[in-house]
C-alpha cells in the first residue's frame, strides 16, 4: 500500500516533467499540451443509455444532511455525495490508488495539474484526470474530467462535470430520488 502511495505522489510531482516523443521526434512541453487538449476535445464526453427512456431515476440515501448516490467509475462501484456546488467530480488519492491498482486509471488518463478551491476557501493543488466511464443508473457518461485531490480521506463528490451532461436534473426530496433527463 505504501508503494502505491509513493507511486501516486511521484506521479503528482512528475506529471509536469513529462514530454512526449514519437517517430517525428520529441515535442516541447507546450506542443505536447496543445496536442493533449486537441485530443481531449476530440473525445468529448458522450452519453449512452441502456434504455431509450428520457428519464433516469436514481435512489439517493440521506446521511448527515447530505445525499449519497451510487456511481460506477471505470467499472468500480463507489458511493458519491451528490454535490451541485462542486464544479467537477472529485475523488481522493485513496480512490485514485484503488483505480490504478485495478488498472482502470493509468498515467495516460492524467491530463494536467490544477488548483482547487474548497468550500472553506482553501486552495490546494490536484490533478485533472479523464474517467473513461461514469455510470449513474442506466446512463453511462464517457470521458468525463475529474479531480484527484491530494488528500487520502477527501469525500467523493459528484459535481458539475458529470451533472451538466444532462438537460434537466430534479430532486424528489420526499422519496430521496434524483431524476435525470435529457
Amino acid at each position: 500500500m505504501k508503494k502505491i502511495y509513493k507511486i501516486i505522489t511521484i506521479l503528482f510531482l512528475c506529471i509536469g516533467l513529462f514530454t512526449s516523443c514519437s517517430k517525428s521526434g520529441c515535442k516541447s512541453r507546450n506542443e505536447h499540451r496543445k496536442t493533449e487538449r486537441k485530443e481531449h476535445r476530440q473525445k468529448r464526453s458522450r452519453i449512452s443509455r441502456r434504455n431509450s427512456a428520457n428519464k433516469v431515476v436514481i435512489q439517493m440515501r440521506k446521511e448527515g444532511g447530505v445525499y449519497n448516490i451510487p456511481v460506477e467509475i471505470n467499472g468500480s462501484k463507489m458511493e458519491f455525495i451528490f454535490d451541485t456546488g462542486a464544479s467537477i467530480i472529485s475523488i481522493s488519492a485513496t480512490e485514485a490508488r484503488f483505480l490504478m491498482k485495478q488498472g482502470t486509471l493509468t498515467k495516460n488518463d492524467f491530463i494536467r495539474k490544477s488548483k482547487f478551491t474548497d468550500a472553506n476557501g482553501d486552495v490546494s493543488v490536484g490533478m485533472i484526470v479523464n474517467l473513461k466511464t461514469v455510470k449513474l443508473g442506466g446512463v453511462i457518461l464517457e470521458n468525463v474530467e475529474a479531480s484527484i485531490v491530494n488528500n487520502a480521506v477527501a469525500p467523493l463528490l459528484l459535481g458539475q462535470s458529470a451533472l451538466a451532461k444532462f438537460g434537466k436534473i430534479s430532486i424528489d426530496y420526499n422519496k430521496n430520488r434524483l431524476i435525470l433527463e435529457q
